[in-house]
């Protein structure tokens, strides 16, 4: 049998040290996959947690004491070329370029080949390359969904947006520039600069100030490190503002979905979580791509062997923009 190069964790703990390249078997294609040849591959929260165990409810999935064979290969978007077919495969053909957050259908992009069902893919555009391709699915869903779907943005609103120097934060920032918005990024200070650069009109140190104590409101608040209880964001809501996390530390995350609509009650302001749909607007994002609306920031590219370093990079929230690996040659 045909082999390839894929990383693979076995333990629990630092990704540079649990995270190690592996010869294995390259996979063939069930009646509805598509075998892929991966360009490109991004990296994600999920990486993150299953590389390191953290946080602890996440091994409840994952495995109690180390990872179950099933998720031994992380990776959960990828960009590449189909290379073989399944005999049910309806939509896509040998050769087609495709990219798409595959997480409802399984991962391993981390590695040279990886089979997915056809349904967690889709067609690349001409004009994008895989590096933009992959930076895209899972973080732009994130942020429209949590702006429009959710957080039922209107135009020129005051939006805030913590987390805004990372993956899914750059992109919201685009997308809500397309409502007119007025939009302050929360991010640590060494990244401000280049996010004033990117289009935020403020941005806030999260190091030197709490943006819930300042006397600013905004309309919406769409928070991508939810760290704070629930009733900490209604100083920094207007009257009828909506506050949207889309990830953080899980305690704050239940305080949410179980305070949510008491708070909504009391005080009018609404607090959300949002529940992500993968890959189900792709086409918005595709069309504002193309006009030129809508930037993939990338931190990196870096090469496939250093996907270790790039999983830590993220883990250690040092990066701007999308962290993206290159898988083949582009």
């Amino acid at each position: 049998m045909t082999t390839m190069r894929a990383f693979h964790v076995e333990r629990y703990g630092d990704p540079e040290r649990v995270l190690h390249l592996k010869t294995v078997d390259k996979p063939t294609p069930r009646s509805s996959e598509v075998l892929i040849k991966v360009e490109a591959a991004s990296v994600n929260d999920y990486d993150w947690c299953l590389c390191s165990g953290k946080p602890m409810e996440y091994r409840l999935f994952f495995g109690l004491f180390k990872p179950r064979a099933k998720h031994r290969c992380p990776g959960m978007e990828v960009a590449g070329t189909v290379e073989a077919i399944g005999d049910e495969v309806k939509a896509l053909k040998i050769g087609d370029r495709v990219y798409g957050d595959t997480s409802d259908h399984g991962f391993g992009s981390f590695a040279e080949y990886m089979t997915v069902n056809e349904a967690g893919l889709r067609k690349m555009p001409d004009a994008m390359i895989f590096k933009e391709a992959v930076a895209l699915p899972h973080a732009s869903m994130l942020a429209l969904q949590a702006l429009r779907d959710e957080g039922n943005i209107q135009d020129g609103e005051k939006i805030l947006i913590n987390g805004g120097g990372g993956g899914v934060g750059t992109l919201a920032m685009y997308l809500a520039k397309t409502h007119n918005a007025e939009v302050t990024g929360v991010d640590a200070g060494e990244k401000l600069e280049r996010m004033l650069d990117m289009g935020f009109d403020h941005v806030i140190d999260y190091q030197k100030q709490d943006f819930t104590k300042l006397k600013e409101q905004y309309d919406l608040i769409v928070d991508c490190r939810t760290s704070r209880w629930p009733i900490a964001h209604l100083r920094a809501l207007k009257p009828k503002g909506r506050y949207v996390s889309i990830g953080g530390h899980s305690g704050k995350l239940l305080s949410m979905v179980f305070s949510g609509g008491i708070i909504r009650l009391l005080t009018k302001k609404r607090l959300g979580m949002l529940s992500v749909k993968t890959n189900k607007n792709l086409d918005i994002i595709e069309r504002l791509y193309a006009e030129g609306k809508l930037k993939t920031e990338i931190d990196g590219p870096y090469p496939f062997e250093k996907i270790p370093q790039a999983v830590k990079r993220f883990g250690d929230a040092k990066h701007i923009g999308k962290v993206v690996v290159l898988v083949g040659i582009q």
